[in-house]
């Protein structure tokens, strides 16, 4: 009887252990997802801006939502770029 006491204090140990380790995961998995969100965001108002202050029409498609949503801000100035790279030919 003596054993069995220190077989479940270890089992509850080891679960403590595995749901602290999850706890951590889930933080720093939704501390990833902020940072992506918020840089989708500034790229989208980045292309806005560039729309609305400098005039440049750039159409708002699926392609351009989706560069802008996947590269934020990187992603905008890519298509800024090449907006303005093509509207020169």
């Amino acid at each position: 009887m003596a054993g069995m006491g220190g077989d479940l204090m270890l089992a509850e140990l080891i679960i403590l252990f595995a749901l602290i380790v999850m706890v951590i995961a889930v933080y720093y998995v939704f501390k990833a997802i902020k940072h992506i969100i918020v840089n989708s965001i500034l790229g989208l108002l980045v292309l806005l801006a560039a729309n609305l202050v400098f005039g440049l029409n750039i159409a708002y498609t699926w392609l351009v939502i989706l560069i802008c949503a996947i590269g934020g801000v990187i992603g905008a100035g890519i298509v800024i770029l090449l907006h303005l790279l093509l509207r020169m030919f």
